[in-house]
C-alpha cells in the first residue's frame, strides 16, 4: 500500500513537468508521499522516499537516454543519486515525525524540501538545479511571480507547503483505521481549519501579487532582436564538405531579417563549421553580412587558445559567443568564452583522480572554461549571453543582471536530445530567469525552441513551422523587446529564502535531536 502511495505521487509528480505540463498536479502529487511516510521509522521512509524520486528522475530525464554513449547503467547510476534527495527528504521527515509528532514533521516539510532543493543545485559538478518542483509552474504566470522576491525556490515552497497542509489535514481528519467516511476524526475538522487557513491565505497573497504584476505595462526602448534557428543536424555539423551549406543557411536566414530592420541577430551556440577565430574566412564572412544587414550578430563558436598543461604547450577550445558588427575580429570585450561546463560532455570531471573508465566514460570534450562574464554593448542597451545549460543557473544569470546586463540572451543546441521533452523543460526554465531578475529573455536554439520571454515570464512568440512545430524546425523570427535596469529583491538579495529554510529546518532536526515528545 505504501508503494503504491509513493508511487501514484511520482506519476503525479512526472506528469507536473514539460513536455506533459500538467502543472496543477504539483499542488497534490506529494500528498500521497507525505501520507505514506507519517509515522514511518527512518529507514522505510528514506526508502520509500527514495522510490519517488527514482521514478520521478526516470521519467523526467528519459530524454537522457538519446545522449549518445549514454547506457542504462548510468541512467540507473544517476537516478539513484537524483533520486537519494528524495529519499533524504524522507529521512528527515519520518526522524523529525517520530521524535516530535507529525504536525512538526508537516510543518518542517517545505523548509526541508527547500533546503535538499538548493543542495542539489549547488553540488560541485553534479550541481544540476533542474527538475526543482517550482518548474512545474512556468504557465501559470500569475503564481510564479513571486520568483522576483524569492527566486525559483519559493515557488517550491508554496507547492511543498500547500501538500504538506493538506497531507497533515487528511491525516488528522481519518482515524488510524484508514481513510473512509466511517472513519472521520471530528476533532480533525477543527484542526483542518488551523492549518489550512495559513496556506490558503499565503497561496491567496501570491496569486493576489502575481495578478498585480501582470497588471503593469513595461515601458522603455523598444529593441528588434532576429533570432535565427538553423535546424543543423548535429551528425553533419563539423565535416569540412558540408561547412558552405551550413553558412549559406545561416545567410539566407538572416537575410530574411532585413525588412525588419532589427538591432541585433542572434545565431545559436556553436553556429559556425569550425572555429571562429582559427577560420578567419567566417569573420569575414559573418562581417559582411553584418553589414549587409545593418545589424551586430551575436553567435556562438569555439576560439582556439594555447594552455600549459604538464610543462608543455596544448591546444584547446573555449566555447565562446562572438560578437561582430563592422569588423572580421571580434574584440576582447566582444567575446563570452562559456563558464559552466557541461560535465561528461564538454570535460570530464576529476579525471586525473576519478578512474571514470571504470563506467565506460573516457572521451568527452576537453574544453576549457571561461574566467569572467561578459556584458556586450551596443548603442542603446547592453546584454548578457549565457550558452546552452548555463540559462539554468539563477546565480550566473542574476549576476550578469547585477553586472549591468539589460536583457539576457541564451544561445543553444539541443538537437542531442531528439524530439524529446528536453528543450521544453529547459524553455521552462528559462521562464524563471526572466521572472527573477525582471528582464526580456532571447532563446536562440539550433532546433529549438527559440523564443522571446517577457519580464513576467510570459512565452510571447516563439519559431513555429507550418504545422506549428516548434523543434526541429528552420527559420527566422524578429521581436521586440525593451532593455531595463531592472533590480529584484531576489536580485539584490539572492537566495535568502533557501538560508532561512535552512536555519529552520536546523531547529526542527536539532530540537528532534534534544528528545522525543512528551
Amino acid at each position: 500500500m505504501h508503494v503504491l502511495l509513493v508511487s501514484i505521487s511520482g506519476i503525479m509528480l512526472v506528469l507536473a513537468f514539460p513536455a506533459y505540463d500538467f502543472g496543477f498536479l504539483a499542488w497534490i502529487g506529494m500528498i500521497p508521499l507525505l501520507i505514506a511516510l507519517n509515522g514511518k521509522s527512518c529507514l522505510k521512509g528514506f526508502c520509500l522516499a527514495q522510490v519517488c524520486g527514482m521514478l520521478v528522475m526516470m521519467g523526467a530525464f528519459q530524454w537522457i537516454l538519446e545522449v549518445e554513449k549514454y547506457t542504462i547503467l548510468h541512467h540507473v547510476l544517476l537516478t539513484l543519486y537524483f533520486g537519494a534527495y528524495f529519499g533524504l527528504f524522507g529521512l528527515i521527515f519520518c526522524f523529525i515525525s517520530k521524535r516530535k509528532g507529525s504536525t512538526a514533521a508537516f510543518l518542517s516539510a517545505p523548509f526541508i524540501w527547500v533546503s535538499l532543493e538548493y543542495l542539489k543545485s549547488h553540488m560541485s559538478f553534479m550541481a544540476l538545479p533542474w527538475i526543482l518542483l517550482g518548474h512545474s509552474q512556468y504557465r501559470y504566470s500569475a503564481v510564479i511571480q513571486i520568483s522576483a522576491i524569492t527566486g525559483t525556490f519559493g515557488v517550491s515552497f508554496l507547492i511543498v507547503m500547500a501538500n504538506s497542509a493538506l497531507a497533515w489535514g487528511i491525516s488528522e481528519l481519518f482515524s488510524a483505521s484508514g481513510i473512509s467516511l466511517k472513519n472521520i476524526n471530528p476533532n480533525g475538522i477543527r484542526k483542518i481549519g488551523i492549518v489550512l487557513m495559513p496556506a490558503i491565505f499565503l497561496v491567496a497573497a501570491v496569486l493576489i501579487y502575481g495578478h498585480t504584476r501582470l497588471a503593469e505595462s513595461i515601458s522603455g526602448k523598444k529593441v528588434k532582436v532576429a533570432v535565427v534557428q538553423g535546424n543543423i543536424d548535429p551528425s553533419i555539423k563539423w565535416d569540412p564538405k558540408y561547412s558552405g551549406s551550413i553558412m549559406k543557411i545561416y545567410t539566407d536566414l538572416t537575410r530574411q531579417s532585413i525588412t525588419d530592420k532589427p538591432d541585433l541577430v542572434v545565431w545559436p551556440e556553436s553556429a559556425t563549421p569550425g572555429s571562429v577565430t582559427r577560420h578567419q574566412n567566417l569573420s569575414i564572412m559573418i562581417a559582411a553580412l553584418a553589414r549587409q544587414v545593418s545589424a551586430p550578430i551575436i553567435f556562438g563558436s569555439t576560439m582556439q587558445g594555447k594552455f600549459k598543461q604538464n610543462n608543455t604547450i596544448k591546444l584547446k577550445y573555449h566555447n565562446s559567443a562572438f560578437l561582430i558588427s563592422q569588423t572580421s575580429i571580434p574584440k576582447e570585450n566582444n567575446r563570452y568564452n562559456k563558464i559552466r561546463l557541461l560535465p561528461f560532455g564538454e570535460y570530464l570531471p576529476y579525471k586525473d583522480t576519478i578512474p571514470w573508465s571504470w563506467l565506460g566514460i573516457s572521451k568527452v570534450g576537453d574544453f576549457v572554461p571561461g574566467d569572467r562574464l561578459t556584458v556586450f554593448r551596443l548603442p542603446g542597451f547592453r546584454f548578457g549571453v549565457t550558452i546552452c545549460w548555463e540559462d539554468i543557473f539563477p546565480g550566473l544569470v542574476r549576476q550578469l543582471v547585477q553586472n549591468g546586463a539589460q536583457l539576457i540572451i541564451n544561445i543553444t543546441n539541443e538537437a542531442w536530445f531528439g524530439e524529446t521533452a528536453a528543450p521544453y523543460q529547459f524553455l521552462s526554465m528559462s521562464v524563471f530567469r526572466a521572472v527573477e531578475n525582471r528582464v526580456f529573455v532571447v532563446r536562440c536554439a539550433n532546433t529549438g525552441i527559440s523564443c522571446f520571454i517577457d519580464p513576467a515570464g510570459r512565452i510571447v512568440s516563439r519559431v513555429t513551422g507550418l504545422n506549428g512545430q516548434d523543434i526541429f524546425v528552420r527559420g527566422v523570427l524578429t521581436g521586440t523587446v525593451i532593455p531595463l535596469d531592472s533590480k529584484t529583491l531576489y536580485n539584490r538579495f539572492g537566495d535568502w529564502l533557501v538560508w532561512l529554510s535552512i536555519l529552520i529546518s536546523l531547529f526542527f532536526l536539532l530540537s528532534a535531536m534534544r528528545g522525543k515528545q512528551p
